[in-house]
């Protein structure tokens, strides 16, 4: 009988981060390697991706890589872990476009990584299971969900998706493709939880298109338009109101541009090329009156743009008093703290502003009765809610009581818990496997991150300090007078008693370390530090990052003593 284990590095009690492992046997499949974006209080911090290190030493067991769609927070890793962890990559058309310029802005040439393409209809067979893929709904072209088809029974992990089949361009999930994965037999179901608190309510839809439509037909004047680049939904929408209003676009945005351009070009946005402008200065002086621009990028790329456009510090592009600004880039997490700062600095100013509120913006993740649907169509034996945080999933597990569920066969893990299948018993170890996250500053911070990170923080909150002192180890005795230099600490002009203190602290640890026959320079600057901190601790609660520099003089040369 076979063995089947099913556990995540990333993407459980989160939000992104997307990487989850499927055992069968000696074979694994890995189903997605995302990235999330960093909290405000990360300071440096890029982005963040799943310790995939533990997969390095499995590398000869794993299948491939499986991709669903080309979100960042499912793809976002492949730059980072390809270099060590050179599998195949299997993804549709549309999402391997994607992460080939993805690769190209990290450097990396395409043709070094084992791609494989697929769609539909392809089935991959391997020595203990096989895979197939179904289409799915989603707010960008080329998703997909995968079954994994195990002696035991069918693994399904539909990543992403709604049930919306009205979607321009869209691919609606295959109804039919579900029904027959249903027949065979589902063992565990994995399907996204992040929007099982979400109900679909078409007057959302309908109000929306009011209040664009409102725009588009009354306005004489330039429309800028914020959406994220792989909100393809939306971006229809858009490039339809274009055409009604007999309008012209142009996108602006680097690697958001791009992306739009590919989809323009394998008809997974709907646009035909008069109606597509090139963003240059004789394009934006003739069609003034009648253009709409559309600033896109990722994250809160959109939102600097339009800053530097009412800054007018953009190399292309300055506000006009009649311009209408529509702002349909809702934050996402990890942008919550940058999204409402820049909301703020547009509305001090004298723009037109509409921001069409989040709740009117589709998710395109599953609702609540998507997620019914989901179910009742497939039947199976044991469920697990992945993608999202522990609100989402636990939201997600009064759905499935409502559906008289077996509330025995949910199961609600954590990153590094395994979930295990031997044929007679399923049984759940929590953190089984060790999990945590590299975190990207330019590169990959691994080690040391957390201490990097932590410093960084309290430099940002209670500023450094940093005391120069020379020492002549041979008379014993300090030379000169300490110099003290701090950063977001206390200003040195307006505070000479607090610098006064720390010099006096200074002397009072230099007389004991300098007493002796031998000068132990690592403890000398551990008890400076250690007493400083501790002065400035009780004078306003603060610990700045606090650096000794003893310089030794001897002989006439200078060295700074070592640590």
């Amino acid at each position: 009988m076979a063995f089947v284990r099913f556990f995540a590095l990333g993407g459980l009690g989160e939000n992104g981060k997307n990487m989850y492992c499927v055992e069968v046997d000696k074979d694994l499949y890995v189903l997605d390697a995302g990235l999330k974006y960093p909290g405000s209080h990360m300071y440096g911090v890029d982005e963040i991706i799943p310790d995939y290190r533990m997969l390095i030493k499995a590398k000869k067991r794993i299948r491939g890589i499986f991709l669903t769609h080309a979100h960042e927070d499912h793809i976002g890793a492949i730059p980072y872990l390809i270099e060590n962890l050179n599998v195949p990559v299997y993804g549709t058309k549309f999402t391997l476009d994607v992460l080939y310029d993805d690769l190209k802005d990290h450097d990396i040439d395409p043709l070094s990584v084992d791609f494989v393409e697929f769609d539909e209809e392809d089935v991959f067979e391997f020595e203990s299971s096989k895979i197939s893929f179904f289409n799915t709904a989603h707010s960008i072209p080329g998703s997909v969900g995968c079954a994994i088809h195990t002696p035991m029974g069918v693994v399904v992990y539909t990543s992403e998706y709604t049930m919306n089949q009205t979607i321009k361009t869209m691919i609606s999930t295959n109804f039919h493709r579900l029904s027959q994965l249903s027949q065979e037999g589902v063992l565990a179901l994995l399907t996204e939880a992040v929007g099982s608190s979400t109900f679909y309510d078409s007057a959302n839809a309908l109000h929306l298109d009011h209040i664009l439509n409102g725009i588009f037909s009354t306005r004489n004047s330039r429309i800028l338009v914020s959406l994220f680049s792989t909100d393809f939904k939306q971006i229809q929408k858009i490039f339809d109101l274009v055409l009604l209003n007999n309008k012209k676009i142009v996108v602006v945005g680097d690697k958001g541009k791009r992306i739009i351009e590919m989809a323009i070009k394998t008809k997974s946005l709907l646009l035909p090329k008069d109606a597509y402008l090139e963003a240059n200065e004789e394009n934006l002086e003739r069609y003034n009156e009648n253009l709409v621009i559309l600033i896109t990028g990722s994250r809160f790329e959109p939102f600097s743009r339009l800053q530097n456009i009412v800054n007018g510090k953009d190399d292309l592009l300055f506000l006009k008093n009649s311009d209408k600004i529509v702002l349909m880039t809702a934050p996402i997490p990890g942008t919550e703290k940058a999204h409402a700062k820049a909301l703020d600095f547009l509305y001090r100013t004298d723009a037109d502003i509409t921001n069409i509120p989040q709740k009117l913006l589709s998710s395109s993740h599953a609702t609540e009765e998507e997620i019914k649907i989901m179910i009742n169509i497939l039947s199976p034996k044991y469920i697990v809610p992945v993608i999202g945080e522990y609100r989402h999933q636990y939201g997600f597990k009064k759905i499935v009581l409502d559906v008289q569920f077996d509330e025995k066969n949910l199961f609600l893990m954590d990153n590094g818990d395994t979930l295990n299948f031997d044929g007679r018993d399923v049984y759940l170890s929590k953190g089984d496997i060790q999990t945590s996250e590299i975190l990207i500053d330019g590169t990959p911070l691994d080690d040391e991150k957390d201490v990097v990170v932590r410093d960084r923080e309290i430099m940002a909150d209670d500023g450094t300090l940093i005391i120069v002192a020379h020492i002549d180890p041979k008379d014993k005795k300090v030379v000169g007078e300490p110099e003290i230099i701090t950063k977001g600490f206390v200003y040195i002009k307006e505070s000479p008693e607090v610098i006064a203190k720390i010099k006096e602290i200074f002397y009072t640890v230099s007389e004991k370390h300098l007493q002796g026959k031998y000068i132990n320079w690592n403890d000398f600057k551990r008890e400076v530090k250690d007493e400083i901190v501790k002065y400035t601790y009780q004078l306003n609660r603060r610990s700045p990052i606090t650096i000794p520099v003893i310089i030794s003089i001897e002989e006439g040369n200078i060295r700074e003593s070592q640590e």
